[in-house]
């Protein structure tokens, strides 16, 4: 059985990284989501174990100590992480990952899966990616301008993926997440162990 594909997913705060994710998930049955560890009190509607997995500071930092982690982060004085065990179980199983994930995270996921593919998303301009953050209604000035900085630095990481998505039309950028994922299906090394039989006997 071929193993799964791991697809990383970063993209500044306001970028619309998280609905192209839903969307994608939602027309592919065969990718899954990967659901982090957090130490950061759940939002309005959240979920424990569907959106992540919410865990006090003590219990992620003993996590950390025991190596449990196959990368993690902190970002806004929370940390964020994913289970090594469980991405390498599904893997093997043959199904494909995508994790939701900051530079940082992606970096270390890299080092340990160099193959790995990273798609980056771009807003069309700084000004378009503040005005999205505006328009959520619910940080402050101070908040927004602290992560507009932290925009600018994820972006200047953006070299560092496989896939650019710039998310001008939401639609046009749905259509270019879905078709990067199945174009990752299509590597010579996955189509070889899939249909081994059929490339042997049409080779002669």
């Amino acid at each position: 059985m071929a193993k799964g594909n791991l697809y990383i997913v970063t993209a500044p705060s306001g970028a619309g990284k998280t609905t192209l994710v839903k969307a994608l998930l939602a027309a592919d049955p065969h990718i899954q989501l990967s659901v982090s560890f957090t130490t950061r009190a759940p939002r309005e509607g959240e979920v424990n174990g569907r959106d992540y997995h919410f865990v006090e500071r003590a219990e992620f930092e003993r996590m950390i100590n025991n190596c449990e982690f196959l990368e993690y982060a902190e970002v806004y004085g929370n940390y964020y992480g994913t289970s090594q065990t469980w991405i390498n179980s599904v893997i093997e199983s043959g199904r494909d990952i995508l994790l939701e994930i900051d530079w940082q995270g992606a970096q270390q996921v890299r080092r340990l899966f160099p193959d790995a593919i990273g798609i980056f998303v771009l807003p069309p301009s700084l000004d378009v990616l503040e005005q999205r953050l505006r328009g959520r209604g619910k940080d402050s000035d101070e908040v927004i301008a602290r992560r507009m900085k932290v925009a600018r630095e994820e972006i200047s990481h953006v070299d560092e993926a496989d896939y650019v998505i710039v998310n001008e039309h939401v639609d046009d950028a749905v259509r270019d997440i879905i078709a990067v994922v199945r174009a990752g299906r299509l590597g010579l090394a996955q189509q070889s162990e899939r249909h081994t039989a059929l490339i042997s006997a049409l080779k002669g």
